[in-house]
């Protein structure tokens, strides 16, 4: 072997090997109300009433107790929404919530709108499932239009059943849950527990929503009981 050539691959070999980068892990909000005002964040709820809020949809009930918004009704006729008067573009959306009731679904609406301005609410929305066997908590539907977005529950693939397992593992039936809705132009992201679940583009122009009302969901039923708390939201 050449001289030049064998000093070359000695030097080589001596080099130590580089690690794979790993990948970009995605920068979650903190958890403390105080941290969230200095990063930007603004509360949407007051802890103590509904101000800024309005009720649209069926007969079922919300009321503001103990720091938390509380959705609540028996035999309720309608999917029943506590929305927001202000609309939002792209944001950061955080909030925690419980199932008092687990029998009653529920979810949380964001860039969402009502037919004709005041008639059936629409628009996407982050699933709070009360089905313990599929569990598509912070999975992405889309209410009064397509149905499930992420994952898309018309294909029955493998997406599925991996969403189901990661959400079995971390759902907590007992205690608070904590969301994290990111929307920046057409891609939807949402975290649970600090694992992010869905991961959406939306490229149907048609469908797509820029900007919308955010909305606490008591799902139509014979029982539900459902509360939220620390909702704050930043501005992208």
């Amino acid at each position: 072997m050449h001289s030049t050539l064998a000093l070359a691959l000695a030097t080589v070999l001596s080099l130590p090997l580089l690690a794979e980068p790993e990948p970009e892990k995605a920068s979650l909000p903190s958890s403390d109300p105080s941290e969230l005002k200095a990063d930007g964040f603004t509360p949407l709820f007051n802890g103590k009433d509904l101000e800024g809020w309005s009720k649209v949809g069926g007969t079922g009930e919300f009321k503001a107790e103990d720091n938390c918004v509380v959705g609540f009704g028996q035999n309720i006729r309608g999917n029943t929404f506590l929305r927001t008067d202000k609309t939002y573009g792209d944001f950061i959306l955080v909030f925690e919530f419980q199932f008092i009731d687990p029998s009653g679904n529920s979810g949380c609406q964001f860039r969402s709108a009502q037919q004709n301005g005041d008639g059936r609410v629409f628009g996407y929305q982050c699933e709070h499932d009360s089905n313990k066997d599929r569990s598509f908590t912070a999975g992405i539907y889309d209410e009064a239009r397509r149905g499930w977005l992420y994952p898309g529950i018309a294909s029955k693939n493998d997406l599925e059943e991996t969403f189901t397992a990661q959400g079995q593992r971390l759902f907590k039936w007992d205690d608070w849950n904590r969301i994290v809705i990111h929307c920046k132009d057409h891609h939807i992201q949402t975290w649970l527990n600090g694992e992010l679940r869905a991961d959406f583009e939306d490229l149907d122009e048609k469908q797509f929503t820029p900007e919308g009302f955010i909305a606490l969901q008591v799902h139509g039923g014979k029982s539900a009981h459902v509360r939220w708390k620390n909702i704050f939201l930043k501005p992208l």
